[in-house]
């Protein structure tokens, strides 16, 4: 095969991810997974993508590409591929306006006054240029001490360990913030996601703990929902032995863990769900949630049946026609009422994975009913999973999350303040 039809060949394909990116396709389904994959990688890494188009092409051309038709048509696409690199570049820089633009909605244009100005002082910049040219391997960043794989319940295997990021300078009374990862409640660990954000965190005075939790199908729910509860349980019992205030905790999670987080701060103090330690308070103070699911009951018609098979045949064990009470029981959106914690609720607007109209919808119905501030952001351009690594999108998010936790720990503070006063 001549250089010239090579070309063509390598251009077909990085325009097509260019163009995934752009509008990521949900049909077929049996491509979704593809679809999702390629969409991600290329729209969190569109300088990466440019830069490996730009070597090819000029390999390419060196090597006499450009002496036949097709050559000329494989420049063309790769001048149209990085056309649209560039505004995926773009969509993302102007992430951090969106998400900023979403908090002052809700908030107020001078919420960052209220803000403690021990905490805004040491926000720093999002975005460090080292770290988006080179997003993996993820460690600990610097000021943070990790500590790894302890047991938070018996019989203190894998399933049952969570890791510790807080800061190396030993404060403490810091808030607290619980991730739990996703995976679609059947694969995942503590170790694969929420790093850039806890990394952040920690480097400003968080102490951030992220937990393992039995998956399926092996488990069937609410099994994963009572291990996260029991890591709560953990740090109301030993969190100020790393700094913690085991009185103010904020969970997060992405996905599944979103879906368990909102559960989270849905059920506090629930009996269903905390056999055995009925008497801890398993209530949270705040929730940032990603890209959550929100609903079992497919009320929106927003999923496949072969997604509700899914959910019955791995996750629930049982069919959403014979008890739909158990899985209205999993959902979120049939927990919500006045008790409902302040909530950060975070989706993208391409996520093919999880509608982001089901986000919109559990939402509207937060802020209607909690008093207290409910934030929806939705992120143009992304795909699901978009903060795992560091990336010009993710970090600016991150950042507008560690605005939100802090605004919602100094209205805390000033209120037990004032309380005690």
């Amino acid at each position: 095969m001549t250089a010239p039809h090579l070309f063509l060949i390598v251009s077909v394909i990085g325009a097509l991810f260019t163009l995934n990116a752009l509008r990521p396709p949900r049909h077929p389904e049996v491509l979704s997974m593809f679809f999702f994959f390629a969409s991600w990688l290329t729209a969190e890494l569109p300088y990466h993508h440019l830069a490996w188009q730009a070597i090819a092409t000029v390999v390419f051309i060196a090597v006499g590409a450009l002496h036949g038709w097709q050559g000329w048509a494989g420049l063309g696409l790769t001048l149209a591929s990085w056309a649209g690199l560039l505004l995926l570049a773009a969509r993302s820089r102007a992430s951090a306006q969106g998400f900023e633009d979403s908090m002052r909605k809700v908030l107020g244009h001078d919420y960052l006054t209220r803000v403690d100005a021990a905490r805004s002082a040491g926000w720093g910049a999002p975005l460090q240029w080292r770290q988006l040219a080179r997003p993996l391997p993820l460690r600990p960043a610097a000021g943070v001490t990790k500590l790894t794989d302890i047991a938070y319940a018996e019989p203190g295997d894998r399933a049952h360990r969570l890791d510790v990021y807080k800061p190396a300078d030993g404060r403490t009374k810091c808030p607290t913030l619980l991730f739990i990862h996703g995976g679609a409640w059947i694969i995942g660990d503590k170790r694969e996601q929420g790093i850039p954000m806890m990394n952040r965190l920690a480097a400003h005075g968080w102490v951030c703990m992220t937990a393992n939790y039995r998956l399926s199908p092996k488990a069937a729910f609410p099994a994963h929902l009572l291990d996260v509860k029991q890591a709560l349980r953990w740090i109301r019992e030993h969190g100020a032995e790393h700094g913690a205030d085991p009185s103010f905790v904020v969970v997060s999670g992405g996905s599944a863990g979103g879906h368990l987080g909102a559960l989270m701060a849905l059920t506090a103090n629930d009996p269903r769900y905390q056999p055995g330690f009925e008497d801890v308070d398993t209530s949270v103070q705040g929730a940032a949630l990603f890209y959550g699911q929100y609903d079992f009951t497919n009320r929106l018609k927003l999923r496949s049946k072969g997604s509700i098979r899914f959910f019955e045949r791995m996750i629930m064990k049982k069919k959403l026609a014979d008890d739909p009470a158990a899985f209205a029981a999993a959902s979120p959106i049939d927990q919500i009422g006045d008790h409902a914690p302040p909530m950060l609720i975070i989706h993208g607007s391409n996520d093919i994975l999880i509608r982001v109209e089901e986000a919109r919808y559990f939402a509207d119905l937060v802020a209607k009913a909690s008093r207290g501030p409910v934030v929806y952001a939705e992120v143009s351009g992304a795909q699901h999973a978009f903060d795992i690594f560091p990336s010009v999108r993710a970090m600016h998010v991150i950042a507008g999350v560690e605005r939100y936790c802090d605004y919602i720990w100094s209205l805390e503070m000033q209120r037990r303040g004032a309380r005690t006063s």
